[in-house]
């Protein structure tokens, strides 16, 4: 019997996605539960995902009253699943820039490893559609300056497509994690790398949203230009 694996998605005015990003998920393989995370959605996207909820034991939802954040939303989702019989974890976006159909090759790729990451940039190969210039750059660019500020040796430390096993939540303090943007996805990579958990990243293809609006922000970006400086002192002082 396939482990039992929750696929969390965090959501703030996805309305328009979920209703179609939901059956795509549950339909790559029958071991996969989803949670929607909503941070208060304004366009009832928490209401709409009740309702699927009612008709669909496989699926489950976590309200939260305002829009809190990325990286809060996914240990609230991790902390969810741990007091649960979740073995593995999804993190995945709602606006189809994930493709569900990745899914089934993470399932695959976690046999023997222990956290699973979904690459943009593997080995130099860009696979991002419809991205404007000035973003990639500033995506590609993001990730050589982690690799060279933290000796991470992940091609796309960014990236918030992925599967943990259990332990590996288990390991990391959720409660010392305080990144909360893009740079979360960083942190908690790095915190896994370095309690020893073994790491695989493979090929995705990651399509620009076509509904909604992006979260990036300048106060993102800032975030993440000194955690990882933050991340590679904890590390010299033994404080990680």
């Amino acid at each position: 019997m396939a482990e039992r694996a929750l696929v969390i998605i965090p959501t703030y005015n996805e309305a328009s996605n979920i209703p179609q990003l939901i059956p795509r998920v549950l339909d790559q393989d029958e071991c996969l539960d989803v949670l929607i995370v909503d941070d208060g959605s304004p366009d009832g996207t928490g209401k709409l995902a009740d309702g699927m909820a009612t008709e669909n034991g496989r699926v489950h939802v976590l309200h939260r009253e305002k829009k809190l954040g990325l990286g809060t939303a996914y240990k609230a989702g991790f902390k969810w699943a741990l007091e649960r019989d979740y073995e593995l974890v999804f993190e995945m976006d709602a606006d189809f820039s994930h493709d569900p159909k990745h899914l089934g090759e993470f399932l695959t790729a976690i046999a023997d490893a222990d956290l699973v990451l979904g690459s943009r940039y593997l080995e130099g190969r860009v696979t991002v559609v419809n991205w404007p210039m000035a973003r990639l750059l500033l995506s590609y660019g993001a990730n050589i300056y982690a690799r060279i500020v933290t000796g991470h040796k992940l091609w796309d430390a960014t990236g918030g497509f992925k599967c943990f096993r259990r332990k590996v939540l288990e390991a990391i303090d959720l409660d010392r994690v305080r990144s909360n943007g893009y740079a979360f996805q960083i942190e908690v990579s790095f915190r896994a790398s370095k309690k020893g958990f073994r790491i695989k990243e493979i090929p995705i293809v990651f399509v620009d949203r076509i509904d909604g609006t992006s979260k990036m922000s300048g106060r993102i970006v800032r975030e993440a230009i000194w955690m990882v400086w933050r991340l590679r002192l904890q590390w010299i002082l033994r404080r990680l």
